[in-house]
């Protein structure tokens, strides 16, 4: 059975479908090989920020991107909040908002 990967709401989708070309490019080439081999890619693609939450890392012509996920039960991958990196250090903000949402499916699948 494959992975399936489904995001967290409509607004997550658009905001992965509106980042520049080649991180979309990258998105698309990199979730591809998760639905076929299982969210941990490994460094430099994907990496661990611990209790149960992921980065999906891009990198293009255009800059930089992260895409937050989590895993469930059932090979299931929910992609939580994305964004273009600005600067070095992951923003506190974007940190937030995902593990907001990783909570809420968490109590919502328990």
């Amino acid at each position: 059975m494959n992975y399936t990967i489904t995001c967290y709401s409509e607004a997550v989708e658009e905001e992965i479908l509106e980042l520049p070309d080649t991180l979309a490019a990258r998105y698309i080439v990199l979730t591809r090989r998760m639905l076929a081999l299982g969210p941990n890619l490994g460094e430099p693609h994907t990496k661990a920020f611990g209790e149960g939450l992921f980065e999906l890392r891009l990198k293009g012509a255009e800059g930089i991107a992260r895409v937050f996920f989590c895993t469930l039960i059932g090979k299931r991958i929910v992609m939580l909040h994305s964004f273009v990196k600005k600067t070095d250090r992951t923003p506190a903000r974007d940190l937030e908002i995902a593990e907001n949402r990783l909570k809420e499916i968490k109590r919502a699948n328990a």
